[in-house]
C-alpha cells in the first residue's frame, strides 16, 4: 500500500504545462503578401497608363509589320501597330494600333492617318527617310468632332496638314486642266 500512496503523490505533484498561444502572423507570410501588393500595384500602373487602341482601314498593308511599324506625329512616336488582318470581305486591310495615353486628345472624327513610304511622283520625291527606317503610319490630329477609334486611312499623304498655317480653299471647276497636287 505504501507503494500505491507514493505513486499517487508522485502523479499529483507532476506540474502541468501551461500553453500560451500567440496570435501573430508568421514572418514567412510577409514575403507572399509583399509580392502580392507589388504585383497589384504594377497591374494598376500598367492599366492606368495604357493608351487607346485604334483601328485603321487601308487598301494595302505594303510596308507595314505588326510589332514593328510605328505611328508618328512630327517624328514623335505615338504608338505601334499591334495587328494586321484582312476585312471579312477581303476588300481592305485593318490595322490595329496601340497608342500612348497622351494621343487620346488627338483622336476625333477628323483625325487622318496615312502610310509614309518612299514615293516618286509628278510633284516630287517624298519619304526618302523610310528607305532606311521602314514605313510608318503618320497621324494628322483632329481638332473638331466627336471622339473616334475607327478610321479610314488615306492612300496618299494629304497635301496640307492641320499644323500648316494659313487658309485652306476648295477650288471647283468643270475640268482639272493642268492642276496637280502641290501646284503653285
Amino acid at each position: 500500500m505504501s507503494e500505491q500512496n507514493s505513486n499517487e503523490t508522485e502523479t499529483q505533484e507532476i506540474p502541468q504545462a501551461v500553453v500560451h498561444t500567440r496570435r501573430q502572423i508568421s514572418i514567412v507570410w510577409l514575403v507572399p503578401i509583399v509580392a502580392m501588393l507589388i504585383g497589384g500595384w504594377l497591374a494598376y500602373k500598367g492599366l492606368s497608363e495604357k493608351g487607346p487602341v485604334v483601328t485603321i482601314s487601308f487598301e494595302s498593308a505594303e510596308g507595314l509589320e505588326a510589332g514593328k511599324t510605328k505611328v508618328k506625329y512630327k517624328d514623335v512616336e505615338l504608338g505601334q501597330v499591334s495587328a494586321i488582318k484582312l476585312r471579312d470581305d477581303l476588300s481592305q486591310v485593318v490595322v490595329t494600333a496601340e497608342l500612348v495615353k497622351e494621343a487620346e486628345a488627338f483622336l476625333s472624327e477628323d483625325t487622318r492617318f496615312w502610310v509614309v513610304r518612299a514615293r516618286v511622283g509628278v510633284s516630287g520625291v517624298s519619304g526618302l527617310g523610310t528607305l532606311f527606317s521602314g514605313a510608318f503610319i503618320a497621324l494628322d490630329p483632329g481638332k473638331y468632332g466627336k471622339e473616334a477609334r475607327h478610321f479610314t486611312g488615306l492612300e496618299i499623304p494629304p497635301p496640307v496638314t492641320t499644323d500648316v498655317p494659313g487658309r485652306h480653299f476648295f477650288l471647283e471647276a468643270e475640268t482639272r486642266g493642268s492642276l496637280e497636287i502641290g501646284s503653285p
